[in-house]
């Protein structure tokens, strides 16, 4: 497995992992899949501070995870806010915990001090990912959204990085 930096041509797989997300599960609140088009502006969001790798398995990218501008106030500037996902037939064999791995050391090297996650209630895979990396939960917040005909809460984690 090869954890590498995004690139447009990776493009059309990153909305493929997405829009079963949109489909299959909770771990996005978007309720309409995506076009190719709002991925390309999505895409264009990252670089530099705000990282967007992926894992590249013998030419397939098997997920992906970035960090995001956590607020705009400027005070937020040293939080980020950590997104991962994994391709269905690549859950489970160590895509999600290589790509955190990666992830956090960027965060690291970019100075960020806190790196938070939205993780939906009931996501116990993701949930303990995070925990494995040291984030804490430290709030929840009840029947924030809908979706698959039931109210769904949303427990955020947080992670402080070393100095």
């Amino acid at each position: 497995m090869l954890i590498r930096d995004a690139v447009p041509a990776d493009l059309p797989a990153l909305l493929d992992i997405y829009n079963d997300a949109i489909r299959k599960l909770t771990a996005t609140f978007d309720l309409e899949e995506q076009t190719l088009e709002q991925r390309t502006e999505w895409f264009r969001h990252y670089g530099g501070r705000y990282p967007l790798i992926v894992a590249d398995i013998g030419g397939t990218v098997a997920g992906y995870a970035c960090l995001s501008k956590f607020r705009d106030k400027p005070a937020y500037d040293r939080t980020v806010e950590l997104s991962v996902y994994i391709g269905e037939a690549y859950r489970g064999r160590g895509v999600g915990n290589a790509l955190v791995k990666e992830i956090l050391a960027r965060a690291a090297e970019h100075r960020h001090h806190v790196v938070v996650s939205g993780i939906t209630a009931g996501n116990e895979a993701s949930i303990r990912m995070h925990e494995k990396f040291g984030f804490e939960l430290c709030g929840r917040f009840r029947e924030v959204g809908f979706k698959f005909g039931e109210w769904q809460d949303v427990l955020f984690y947080q992670l402080v990085l070393p100095e």
